[in-house]
């Protein structure tokens, strides 16, 4: 078994990883652009458009981690299932890594922002022409504020989101774990098959009631995320 389940419209745990895997290329190199901008010379680049693509390639990257990891727990095989756990984990420490870089470089453009406020404040004292000059720092700095509160929020989502699905995933564990016992008490009792029967059937009922909640759960977190950007 390569990485069973579906999700995603019945996109299989290896095609998400798969996907994982490809934007994280190119988030890296998006950041090493940026990092190139800011360091080609004496006075650092910004590229807004390319640091909130990185931005929104972390925050996918995340999504699909968390669509992984609640996959790789419905895997039968033990060692599919420890295999397909440790490969997400993977994915999951190098957005974090990545993540931290970006936020990182906000931190540097921002303070470059601060010193150029203040630079320019200093000169307005001695000409009294830099409002404009100003006005303009004050929105470039209230820009990359927002972009870090919206990074924050959505950090903020992804972690309900996988405390959510963790929940499920021990709950339905759980669930197994009784539907077994109750079997082996109701076939000592020797019960009629008709009323296992409706024990199977009103187990699978739950299962579908759990994986709508899952599924309002992923839809919920989309629409935050589209709504944040």
């Amino acid at each position: 078994m390569e990485g069973g389940g579906g999700g995603g419209g019945g996109t299989t745990l290896s095609e998400i990883y798969q996907n994982s895997k490809k934007l994280l290329l190119r988030t890296r190199d998006g950041l090493e652009r940026l990092e190139r901008l800011e360091f080609s010379s004496s006075n650092p680049v910004d590229s807004p458009e390319l640091s909130l693509a990185v931005k929104k390639d972390i925050s996918q990257i995340q999504s699909l981690c968390v669509e992984m990891d609640h996959l790789w727990r419905s895997i039968a095989a033990k060692s599919q299932r420890d295999l397909w756990r440790r490969k997400v984990e993977q994915v999951a420490e190098e957005a974090d890594s990545l993540k931290e870089s970006l936020d990182k470089y906000f931190l540097r453009h921002q303070k470059r922002m601060t010193e150029a406020k203040e630079k320019a404040e200093l000169l307005g004292r001695a000409n009294g022409d830099s409002a404009h000059v100003l006005r303009i720092f004050d929105e470039e700095a209230q820009a990359m504020q927002s972009a870090r509160n919206s990074s924050m929020m959505l950090e903020e989502a992804y972690s309900k989101g996988v405390a959510i699905l963790t929940k499920y995933a021990d709950q339905r564990d759980r669930l197994k774990g009784a539907h077994r016992k109750a079997l082996d008490v109701l076939n000592t009792v020797g019960l009629s098959n008709s009323v296992l029967k409706l024990i199977e059937r009103r187990n699978r009922v739950d299962k579908w009631i759990k994986y709508t909640g899952m599924v309002v759960s992923v839809v919920i977190l989309y629409t935050f995320w589209r709504w944040a950007h």
